[in-house]
């Protein structure tokens, strides 16, 4: 799909959305999986916007909830759906839900869990406890002090770091003032400077900010930990594994070095063990330096020199003969024992892959350490830290950017694998099942509305040919008592051909929906309506009721939008206009329907009452829910007017008696 085709995306939202995203790509994705939160990040888009644009994007038929009601009742079904979500991230995707053209997809999601939920109670279950974790992977957001050094232009970085073209007189070495350097393409220096990349000109373009790579892998390691704790299910599971499971195992399929590489990212190797004998190297030399000089003196303690007096008479004359003879006596003492502590210092480099120079003591007595060769290992030190950092960054980076996009893909299919398990869950709280799809009409057996608290009546309804024989008319009159459950009813019939338009199961224990292209559902009027709306709304119903598409009308005491007389007659009116229309079907709750049939001329105009049948040992109401054919139901107000004359008294109860007498 074109994204400028969008209503309201033009070319000044575009350039925002691709500048956010960093490209149409990560645009696309984002669109594609739902993440309506990140869409709203964008300047100028709000939640209520985003949601939008990413139904339009993902096909919704936005035509088919033709009325702000029955937009209502669908974002109520998703708020109750929503209820059984693992997770945000599954919530928000269940805003994408919107009755679509082709559903089948959809039906069959829904089957397979639900009969994973069925043959493997368990298994689903414990699938849960995985997915609660799941959410939606975040970028980092944070710029980096990393600069990018190139010839060309990287569009897709440079809301993450600096992005500077070298001039023709410029060398790598203008560029050493920065800290953490990328240097793409030639020229760059042999021996890299600490903190710095340099890659091919043609090389990888993930791998430019290894630190971004990094931070995405450590902000998302709650939902990457969800993609290990399946692997891990599915390599200790010894049981036979349910289809529907080992779909959602396939999803980890490709990661199976993800375990490494987590580990890798929190091993930074030889880095750490050289840091170690750099940071030490001064105070061990210090102490080694002692060490030896006090071995020395210890040593020095059992030997001894013989002098004859000639020897004694030979040293007055000559000093230097008498220094080398002393020097003789001691030395296996002194090089024994420097010996011993160049051994040592090796031992204490070794792991850095250093050798201890020949030339390590500047004084052989008193034991002094060359401090000049000391520098030069600090530093070599430091050159080799350096480079294994920037090695184990830059493998630990391609490593990670190769997995990247294979966990993007791998979380954003289990939220939907999530998204299709807790509506399985709300379905089975809920005595949901699949309608059969057919072609005309609605008709359910036991149905419930969902939004009832406490015990809920079932009832079972229909009209068109879904429905059985002697209830195929294509448009009823619903009356009956004050809180009745008319409303209820309507609402029910709403809920299920939604549901149904959505793919999805539905309040009943059997439910046949025909296929239609609107549902119009009109609420009762808070009141008559002045001249002027009462025609726009009488033009609007008119337009309803006459035109030829396949739609389902709801319709709540329509006549309150003016005096009754005059509603009955306009009802009748629109009534024999929606007549004509063959796939045309209708509900209409009324009190007026005696007034109505006069109207409409006819006897054949099919009448529905929810009955109250009187009250019980309690004085309270007697209703059966389910509508009565060709029943024009009693009203409540007699009821409750025998009511008030068996619990009052007096006066009272003589005026009660007196108004029942006249029903």
């Amino acid at each position: 799909m074109v994204l400028t085709n969008l209503p309201g995306i033009g070319e000044r939202l575009m350039k925002r959305l691709d500048d956010h995203f960093g490209g149409r790509h990560e645009l696309i994705k984002t669109l594609e999986s739902g993440d309506i939160s990140r869409i709203a990040e964008v300047d100028g888009i709000s939640i209520k916007r985003a949601l939008s644009l990413a139904r339009e994007y993902n096909g919704a038929e936005a035509t088919f909830l033709a009325t702000p009601e029955a937009e209502k009742l669908h974002g109520q079904l998703i708020a109750s759906m929503q209820r059984f979500a693992s997770n945000g991230a599954s919530s928000s995707r269940m805003q994408m839900l919107m009755p679509l053209h082709q559903v089948e997809a959809r039906r069959e999601r829904c089957e397979e869990m639900l009969a994973f939920a069925e043959e493997a109670p368990e298994a689903f279950v414990h699938l849960r406890s995985m997915f609660k974790d799941l959410s939606y992977t975040r970028r980092p957001a944070q710029r980096y002090e990393r600069v990018i050094v190139s010839q060309q232009e990287h569009p897709e970085w440079s809301q993450y770091v600096r992005i500077l073209t070298p001039s023709a007189q410029e060398s790598w070495k203008d560029y050493t003032v920065f800290k953490t350097v990328t240097w793409v393409g030639r020229y760059g220096p042999e021996d890299v400077p600490p903190g710095w990349l340099v890659l091919p000109e043609n090389g990888r373009s993930d791998v430019m900010i290894p630190e971004y790579t990094l931070d995405w892998f450590t902000n998302n390691r709650k939902a990457l930990k969800v993609i290990l704790d399946l692997m891990q299910w599915r390599n200790e599971d010894e049981k036979a594994i349910h289809p529907t499971l080992e779909k959602i195992f396939h999803v980890t399929e490709g990661l199976e070095q993800l375990t490494t590489v987590f580990a890798m990212m929190s091993d930074s190797g030889d880095v750490e063990t050289m840091e170690a004998i750099r940071d030490g190297l001064w105070n061990t030399a210090k102490q080694l330096e002692d060490d030896l000089n006090q071995r020395i003196s210890e040593g020095m303690e059992s030997t001894s020199l013989d002098l004859t007096g000639s020897d004694m008479l030979e040293a007055l004359a000559d000093a230097a003969t008498f220094q080398r003879k002393l020097a003789s006596a001691t030395q296996d003492v002194i090089v024994d024992i420097l010996e011993q502590g160049r051994s040592e210092l090796s031992a204490y480099l070794e792991p850095s892959g250093l050798q201890t120079p020949f030339d390590l003591f500047a004084s052989n007595w008193p034991v002094k350490l060359n401090r000049s060769v000391l520098d030069k290992i600090n530093d070599e030190l430091e050159r080799r830290i350096n480079d294994s950092r920037n090695d184990h960054l830059l493998r630990l980076a391609t490593k990670l950017a190769d997995l990247k996009p294979l966990c993007e893909t791998a979380i954003q299919r289990l939220i939907e694998h999530d998204m299709w398990y807790s509506i399985a869950s709300w379905a089975r709280h809920n005595n949901a099942t699949l309608p059969e799809l057919v072609q005309h009409g609605i008709w359910f057996n036991q149905g419930r509305h969902l939004f009832i608290e406490g015990e809920v009546q079932p009832v079972s309804y229909g009209l068109g040919l879904a429905a059985p024989k002697g209830d195929r008319q294509s448009i009823a009159l619903l009356t009956g008592a004050n809180s009745g459950g008319k409303t209820t009813l309507l609402e029910l019939v709403a809920h299920i051909a939604i549901l149904a338009h959505m793919g999805l199961p539905v309040p009943a224990e059997h439910a046949l929906i025909g296929r239609v292209e609107a549902l119009h559902v009109l609420a009762k009027s808070s009141g008559t309506q002045s001249a002027g709306a009462l025609e726009t709304t009488l033009v609007d119903l008119a337009q309803v009721v006459s035109n030829t598409q396949p739609k389902l009308i709801l319709a709540d005491e329509l006549e309150a939008i003016t005096e009754p007389g005059a509603g009955a007659r306009i009802i009748a009116g629109m009534l024999r206009a929606a007549q004509q229309q063959s796939d045309t079907s209708m509900v209409l709750v009324t009190h007026l329907a005696p007034a109505i049939l006069e109207a409409y001329g006819s006897d054949n105009l099919r009448i529905d009452g929810i009955e109250a049948k009187g009250l019980d040992e309690h004085l309270e109401l007697i209703v059966d829910r389910t509508p009565q054919r060709n029943c024009l139901a009693r009203s409540t107000p007699e009821l409750i007017v025998r009511r008030l004359v068996e619990r009052s008294s007096g006066d009272a109860k003589a005026v009660f008696g007196d108004i029942l007498s006249l029903f």
